[in-house]
């Protein structure tokens, strides 16, 4: 009797231990907690290196907004001239248009003179008894126009106006700023491919290996009637959470760093655009669900046309 007693409990107790591994068991589970791992630090990593191009875009057009012509005048020009002057323009294309209507800006001669004086603090008017400066406009040009020949083409489109007497600006300054920022550009495109590339053979790795322990279960699956579609569909739905998941959490952990980085360094905030930061965290949220979904798609394709051998 003790004997009989002792060998039921351990069936009942093998077959308690074998139900609750098959409820753990459930298609289209596997260890989550490695796979939102990886997608999060392979997000945050893209993350990161988008707030870096956001930024270094932001830099580019703050440097962009100040390339600036001045329009000398002649000296003896009337209020008419002037007022016609500024009039032209105003109607040119290559006029940056900002909110502040600060794309163009008139500074006389007398304002230019007290300037000068605040600056260095030698009063030239009372050494030369006459002002040699001019009066001038001062022109932004739409980053549009920023090229060398149009900016050559800009300056003699403006002084074949009367009452003009130069138009002058850094040309070998400005023709500096457009081919650093070109290469720099095609650096960063280069940087941001290879590192997409990589994000992407990670993931994949990462949800294939995860449904490796799977295999078996797709198969019995497969013998007992059921559909592709019906296989795949928890795993799929599983996975666009988990990458929705992992994405959500990149994008807390990008907006931490970024508060820090705030906090730390003095000016960031100037560099910052709130509404591409929103697209840029919603990008990793499409992305981590996206490259999750495809790549369990991949993965339980390829597990549903092996064969029973090559599953072992």
């Amino acid at each position: 009797m003790p004997g009989i007693f002792l060998a039921s409990f351990a069936v009942i107790h093998f077959m308690s231990a074998e139900t609750k591994y098959k409820k753990k068991k459930k298609l289209g589970s596997y260890p989550f907690l490695s796979v939102i791992f990886s997608i999060t630090l392979a997000l945050f990593v893209i993350g990161v290196f988008g707030l870096l191009l956001l930024h270094t875009n932001r830099l580019k057009e703050i440097i962009t907004e100040n390339i600036e012509l001045q329009v000398y005048l002649n000296r003896e020009v009337s209020d008419n001239d002037r007022t016609r002057i500024q009039k032209t323009l105003t109607t040119k294309d290559y006029i940056l248009n900002s909110e502040d209507n600060s794309g163009i800006t008139f500074i006389s001669k007398e304002e230019a003179a007290r300037q000068f004086v605040e600056e260095t603090g030698e009063d030239f008017i009372a050494f030369l008894g006459d002002n040699p400066l001019r009066d001038l406009y001062v022109v932004k040009v739409d980053q549009d126009y920023h090229s060398s020949d149009k900016l050559a083409s800009i300056k003699e489109d403006l002084e074949k106006e009367l009452s003009v007497y130069e138009v002058v600006y850094a040309e070998s300054l400005i023709e500096s700023i457009n081919q650093n920022m070109t290469k720099l550009s095609l650096i960063l495109l280069g940087f941001a491919a290879v590192l997409i590339m990589t994000v992407v053979i990670l993931i994949n790795n990462t949800i294939k290996l995860a449904l490796f322990s799977q295999r078996f279960l797709i198969r019995s699956m497969q013998l007992v009637g059921a559909t592709a579609s019906f296989i795949q569909r928890p795993f799929l739905t599983r996975a666009a959470m988990y990458g929705s998941l992992a994405g959500l959490i990149a994008s807390a952990l990008l907006f931490a760093l970024l508060s820090t980085a705030n906090a730390n360094i003095r000016d960031l905030e100037q560099l910052q655009d709130n509404q591409r930061l929103i697209a840029l965290m919603l990008a990793l949220l499409i992305t981590g669900a996206l490259v999750g979904f495809l790549s369990t798609y991949r993965a339980v394709n390829k597990y549903l046309k092996m064969s029973l051998d090559e599953l072992y």
